[in-house]
This record gives structure tokens, C-alpha cells and sequence, in this order.
């Protein structure tokens, strides 16, 4: 991926990766201006500064979510600590439904961060 493009992420990927996307980035969109910023391994969400990262796989998306804590959900695949107030937190998604409430949310709280 030479010169990363957000639809080139989608190339090979089954439809509902897009459909999740589309879903991620209409949630996102309530919270104010959000820009996507492609990149080789991923689609970065950005406000002033990233606030999360969406790498697309054959039949899913993980989405990476920055945080001030950590959160404890069976949802948290992944959790990384990257200093005492900034965690990075990874959901897998594999349907447009699972952009809910709650994924919503935590959308939120990243977005804040990103001031």
C-alpha cells in the first residue's frame, strides 16, 4: 500500500468491514470534526491529535481506542499501558450492531483526549 488511501484498505476485505467503518465513523462524527488519516497498517481518527486507530482485517476491524484508564469489559481483546494516564485499548468488531452505546462512548472519552 504504497500511498495509503482509506479505500485502499478496504481492497479483499469482506463488505461488512466497510459497513462497520461507515458505522465507526458516523458515531464518530456526532462528536465534532473528525479527520481520517490512512497510514500503511491502519486509518487513524483524528481531532487535534489521533484519539484512535482502525486496522481493518479479511472480516472485521480492530479498533484502537486511547484512554486515561483502563476499562475492564470482556469487549477489551488488548490492553496496553503507555504511561500512568494514557492506555491504548483494542476492540474487535465484526458486525455494524457491535458500534453501539457503549463502543460509542469510549469513542467519546478518546475524542476528549485529543483536545
Amino acid at each position: 500500500m504504497g500511498n495509503a488511501t482509506v479505500a485502499a484498505h478496504f481492497t479483499g476485505k469482506a463488505p461488512i468491514v466497510r459497513q462497520i467503518y461507515d458505522r465507526l465513523i458516523d458515531t464518530a462524527a456526532r462528536l465534532g470534526p473528525v479527520r481520517q488519516d490512512a497510514k500503511k497498517t491502519s486509518i487513524h481518527l483524528m481531532r487535534r491529535t489521533a484519539f484512535a486507530g482502525i486496522a481493518t482485517r479479511r472480516d472485521g476491524i480492530v479498533l484502537t481506542l486511547k484512554s486515561r484508564s483502563d476499562i475492564r469489559s470482556r469487549r477489551i481483546v488488548k490492553r496496553e499501558q503507555a504511561s500512568p494516564t494514557r492506555w491504548y485499548l483494542n476492540v474487535k468488531l465484526t458486525a455494524p450492531q457491535q458500534v453501539d452505546d457503549q463502543v460509542a462512548g469510549w469513542l467519546a472519552s478518546a475524542f476528549e483526549i485529543a483536545r
